[in-house]
């Protein structure tokens, strides 16, 4: 594990691969785990199994790991991130667990759905249930900037998904719809993520942490969209194109819908509306996202706002955690899953 502000070793000495980011953070995020049973640690015995249910699944646990390391980059040296960590993935957690009842999702993580094994009542109240416990638990920093980070990007991250219930099924989303929607879902908790280390330690620029955060959540969320024409039913664990089946139209299409033909645009709209490919081959949708460009130009939007990301790094020193957050920007862009 580095010590907080390790210089980066110049070439030829051993310098920070880049599948080795989470290396300098692996003791800590071993720890996330563990705080993370700790919160399902609980009288109620069906609160402890599907505790149990949700973290034998798994996880990239990339908000944790971005906290940890904007923590270390800053020099941080008490134990509270491990805390707010788990807290941030605590909320995360919690939106999957709405979103799994709200798209009536099977599978999540390669494993059944809490809401497929114990059905929409409970997994309501377990989805609260999280949210709860991880506000009371960031109480415990004593630090009402903090509670406040974390509240607000709840709050935009719940009107992102309002948002998207409201814009579902509708085909001729614009790509600025798509950005208001990404944005509030999926950056603010990246941007909160990354911001409350710099609250911890009273640093100057903790708005250039978020900005970093933000546009890494939304690189993060285009390939996602990436991966769902791309990828296969195995590599995800969720079916492929399921954001279509759940009337979700996403930037590859948007881009590829007004330079579609009208056949394929008719062929778009009614997959989008009626939620379902009926006898159409989902291959279908995907040859036209291919057909003009749009997944590759999906991509390059999504390299230009870790460029971005990047850049908002500038400011800090040349850490080996600095090198880590950078290096996690290349994770992103290359995952398969």
């Amino acid at each position: 594990m580095s010590t907080p502000g390790t210089r980066v070793p110049p070439p030829g000495a051993g310098s920070l691969r880049p599948e080795q980011f989470l290396d300098l953070i692996a003791p800590k995020l071993e720890r996330v785990e563990a705080e993370l049973r700790r919160q399902f640690t609980s009288p109620v015995r069906t609160i402890r199994e599907v505790g149990d249910h949700i973290l034998d699944g798994g996880g990239k646990r990339l908000r944790p790991a971005l906290l940890l390391l904007v923590s270390d980059m800053l020099g941080y040296e008490g134990e509270f991130d491990i805390t707010l960590a788990g807290v941030v993935e605590m909320i995360h957690t919690a939106s999957l667990v709405h979103d799994d009842i709200i798209d009536d999702a099977e599978v999540r993580r390669g494993k059944t759905s809490i809401n497929y094994r114990w059905g929409n009542y409970l997994t309501v109240l377990v989805g609260d249930y999280l949210y709860v416990r991880a506000l009371d638990t960031a109480l415990e920093a004593r630090s009402l900037e903090i509670l406040k980070t974390l509240s607000s990007a709840t709050i935009r991250m719940t009107e992102g998904e309002i948002l998207g219930y409201e814009l579902n099924g509708r085909p001729d989303l614009t790509r600025e719809d798509y950005f208001d929607v990404i944005e509030r879902k999926t950056a603010a908790m990246f941007g909160a993520a990354c911001r409350i280390p710099g609250l911890l330690v009273q640093h100057p620029s903790e708005e250039r942490l978020e900005d970093y955060g933000r546009n890494l959540g939304i690189c993060f969320q285009l390939i996602d969209d990436v991966l769902d024409y791309t990828s296969s039913t195995a590599v995800l664990g969720k079916p492929v194109l399921s954001d279509l089946r759940e009337g979700k139209i996403t930037l590859p299409l948007i881009l590829a819908r007004p330079r579609a033909t009208e056949a394929e645009r008719r062929l778009i709209d009614r997959v989008v509306t009626e939620k379902d490919f009926g006898a159409t081959d989902p291959q279908e949708l995907v040859a036209i996202a291919n057909r003009y460009d749009a997944i590759e130009e999906t991509r390059d939007i999504a390299r230009e706002y870790a460029s971005m990301a990047r850049e908002a790094l500038s400011p800090f020193p040349a850490t080996a955690s600095r090198q880590a957050l950078e290096f996690a920007l290349d994770f992103v862009m290359s995952r398969e899953r």
